[in-house]
């Protein structure tokens, strides 16, 4: 199994685990031992699903305004949950090839492994919001029919992006490429960072 693989796995797994709920405030009962790369991406796609579904509960028009802030904090917290899990997932990458010497001509990626994984764990989402819509029975056939094309092409995304990072983690194997990562340098959740924060403004 390629690490695509075991990624789509666990994220379509998870996907699916979150919507037996359907709840933003429910637990997840996570199948992996705490530590282990199997667990941190269960973890980063439950965080991801339940962003998703914040992102379209703050959309209500209908939404009390004091519970619209109080979301968009939750997401705000749940973005920095977000990076520091992709960061994990990346010093798992940096620490698995530690040993390999790059080449000499070795260039370096336009992104991380981990940022690349990310992009996954979204489609996964997409890919199951999508394959509901077209599974309506209360929607026009107009809308089927777009529906079913995007779907068509998330899944044709997966396959184009799944293919991209285990050929990225055989460069970096093979010292053809090399990682160099950059902390997420957030600013805005950062008191002594933002203006607004740390002016008492």
């Amino acid at each position: 199994m390629t690490f695509s693989q075991l990624c789509n796995k666990i994220f379509w797994d998870c996907t699916l685990h979150y919507h037996t709920m359907d709840n933003v405030d429910a637990t997840p009962t996570i199948p992996f031992t705490p530590g282990t790369i199997e667990h941190s991406l269960f973890t980063k796609n439950w965080i991801d699903a339940v962003q998703w579904h914040l992102e379209d509960i703050i959309r209500d028009p209908q939404i009390d305004p004091v519970k619209a802030l109080e979301i968009k904090r939750r997401i705000d917290s749940s973005n920095q949950d977000r990076t520091d899990l992709v960061e994990m997932i990346d010093s798992y990458f940096l620490e698995k090839y530690s040993s390999v010497k790059p080449a000499a001509d070795a260039t370096i990626n336009t992104e991380s492994p981990a940022w690349a994984v990310d992009r996954l764990s979204i489609l996964a989402l997409k890919i199951y919001h999508m394959e509901q819509e077209v599974k309506r029975t209360d929607a026009t056939p107009e809308h089927i029919a777009k529906c079913d094309v995007k779907y068509k092409t998330l899944l044709e995304q997966r396959v184009d992006l799944s293919s991209a990072i285990d050929q990225l983690l055989s460069d970096v194997e093979k010292g053809h490429k090399y990682m160099k990562v950059y902390k997420q340098m957030k600013m805005y959740n950062d008191p002594s960072l933002n203006p607004v924060l740390y002016s008492g403004k």
